[in-house]
């Protein structure tokens, strides 16, 4: 039996499928990721420096830097591809507890996964949030305003007789800030409750999401772990499948009975 097929058989004897997806389930659709052998901080190690929450708040430079970039990238919209729709696939079996995605590129939610059972634990890239009085909004607005000139917007809501003017930020979880808390405490109760916890796309070397594998471990589950590369977490699967994520994850899901 080869490792996919073994992989079907622990999938299909599940009664609860909680699953953990990083950035290797989104190269497909034209992002790249970030610590693999081609990732953008494998290659430029000072990128990773730019994302920390210290030097958004402290350096009106990177903001205005980064407010470009965004509005330079925005003019193509990644879609979905057949790894993302296996998961949806995953789902309508009645399998699928909690979807954890350490992606803030919303293409799980664009696939058709429920929003219930989403949980972004990096936060979303499509929302802003000022960091002053906590106001969130589509980034959209915000990037119009910076296609108009302001290169580095504030946050325009008025509280009380004046304008908040706080900094604002892509509302994703940058290097130095803390995850939500209430979104941490899903993505541990999804890996001590399931019977099988599916890691795809990820290197697995992220704390404290990757705890996610052994907590799972260690409750009971089966692990499958499903990526291109090595995992830091390897050791730690029951069943280890490599191979394009676009490719092998529709594979172990077809066919699968329902719930």
């Amino acid at each position: 039996m080869d490792r996919l097929d073994a992989a079907k058989r622990v999938l299909e004897t599940a009664r609860l499928v909680s699953v953990l997806t990083g950035a290797g389930i989104s190269t497909a659709s034209g992002i790249p990721d970030f610590r693999g052998p081609d990732g953008v901080w494998t290659k430029d190690p000072a990128a990773e420096a730019l994302s920390s929450y210290d030097t958004w708040v402290t350096d009106a430079d990177v903001r205005r830097r980064g407010w470009r970039r965004r509005l330079e990238s925005r003019a193509v919209r990644p879609a979905p591809n057949d790894g993302h729709r296996a998961l949806v696939e995953l789902e309508r079996t009645g399998r699928l507890d909690t979807l954890v995605t350490q992606n803030v590129d919303g293409l799980h939610a664009d696939a058709g996964t429920d929003p219930s059972r989403l949980v972004e634990i990096h936060g979303s890239s499509r929302e802003v949030v000022c960091l002053r009085c906590g106001d969130r909004g589509p980034i959209g607005a915000v990037l119009e305003r910076v296609a108009h000139g302001e290169d580095d917007p504030a946050c325009r809501v008025v509280v009380g007789e004046s304008t908040c003017g706080g900094i604002l930020k892509s509302a994703t979880i940058s290097f130095g800030q803390s995850l939500v808390a209430t979104d941490l405490e899903r993505a541990e109760l999804a890996a001590s409750r399931c019977d099988v916890l599916l890691a795809v796309g990820s290197t697995l070397s992220v704390w404290p999401i990757a705890g996610m594998v052994p907590r799972a471990r260690e409750a009971g589950a089966a692990v499958v772990v499903v990526n291109g590369a090595q995992t830091a977490m390897d050791s730690l699967a029951t069943v280890l499948v490599t191979g394009p994520i676009e490719v092998v994850l529709p594979k172990l899901v077809e066919g699968l009975s329902s719930h």
